[in-house]
């Protein structure tokens, strides 16, 4: 028995779900979001939110179910609240820059690191070295952090790199002569 699962969705005022065409669509203040229904799992909108139940016994429906449940109330969450990742760059000479949708990242490669922000998601950058990113889409934004955070992980010896707001890095002490 899945204890998220069990939960239904609460839904806040301002916010409509709709299930229509193999679609869950949320729709609220920041903006309209929408998830493919999976077959193995049964979604309900009712007055107390929406409910996930599986389908039937098997495995792969009990191992949906929670899941599923997860996804709906990202959902509403997203349309309610919003998602950000915080970002920060230690080391010497980086630094980032957000220019309307683009990221410039200088991370001491011989080249300036220009990214794409995506749609739907917004960077901002209060100092050269934290970068904030928000959207509705949780999945969105987290992709969008591990893609800048990937142009340089941060390392045990100095602590050098991108890593997330709160992020701890293991520190190893370096060789001795």
């Amino acid at each position: 028995m899945s204890r998220i699962g069990k939960k239904p969705v609460p839904i806040p005022a301002g916010v409509t779900a709709t299930i229509a065409d193999g679609q869950l669509s949320v729709k609220g203040p920041k903006g309209t979001l929408s998830i493919a229904l999976a077959d193995e799992v049964t979604y309900e909108v009712g007055e107390g939110g929406v409910s996930v139940q599986p389908a039937n016994d098997t495995k792969r429906a009990r191992s949906f179910w929670g899941m599923q449940r997860t996804l709906v109330q990202n959902l509403v969450t997203g349309v309610t609240e919003g998602f950000s990742k915080q970002l920060q760059i230690t080391g010497v000479g980086y630094r980032a820059n957000a220019q309307g949708k683009k990221l410039k990242l200088q991370l001491g490669y011989s080249h300036d690191v220009d990214m794409d922000v995506p749609e739907g998601i917004t960077v901002a950058t209060p100092d050269q070295t934290t970068v904030n990113i928000t959207g509705i889409d949780k999945q969105q934004v987290g992709q969008f952090a591990a893609e800048i955070r990937r142009w340089r992980k941060p390392e045990p010896y100095k602590g050098k790199g991108i890593k997330y707001a709160g992020e701890y890095i293991f520190r190893k002490e370096g060789k001795k002569k």
